[in-house]
């Protein structure tokens, strides 16, 4: 498996339309995206992006935790890997005893591509992806 590159950062967040201004007028992002029935915002970086998710919506309540109190910012680093072959990657991953998440159609910097959801070592979430 080679990794090529960073596809996106998700970030949870407090105040949504506060992100949303900061990521476009002191930093130039553009909204790409609105998937609002998950509370999530994509916004172009570059070839990447940086996925803004409100803690009160679908995709932000991890645990029941609403408040942003007990449940770190980074919702997952999601890395792009050259001739990404689905099962090829599974298998690597189960040899090794990573526990892989559920895998299906998600949207990223390139478009809606299958992607895996894991974790690191540390706890840290993760998504692969073509």
């Amino acid at each position: 498996m080679e990794v090529v590159g960073i596809d996106h950062v998700a970030l949870r967040v407090t105040d949504l339309g506060r992100m949303i201004d900061f990521y476009e007028k002191v930093l130039g992002c553009q909204v790409e995206r609105r998937q609002d029935e998950l509370g999530l915002v994509h916004l172009r970086a570059g070839s990447a992006l940086v996925d803004l998710i409100d803690i009160a919506g679908r995709m932000g309540r991890v645990d029941g935790d609403t408040t942003g109190a007990t449940v770190p910012n980074l919702h997952h680093m999601c890395l792009r890997v050259a001739a990404f072959d689905l099962e090829k990657v599974r298998r690597k991953l189960e040899l090794h005893g990573v526990e892989v998440g559920e895998v299906r159609e998600r949207y990223g910097s390139s478009g809606s591509v299958a992607s895996i959801y894991l974790q690191d070592p540390e706890g840290n979430g993760l998504e692969l992806r073509g």
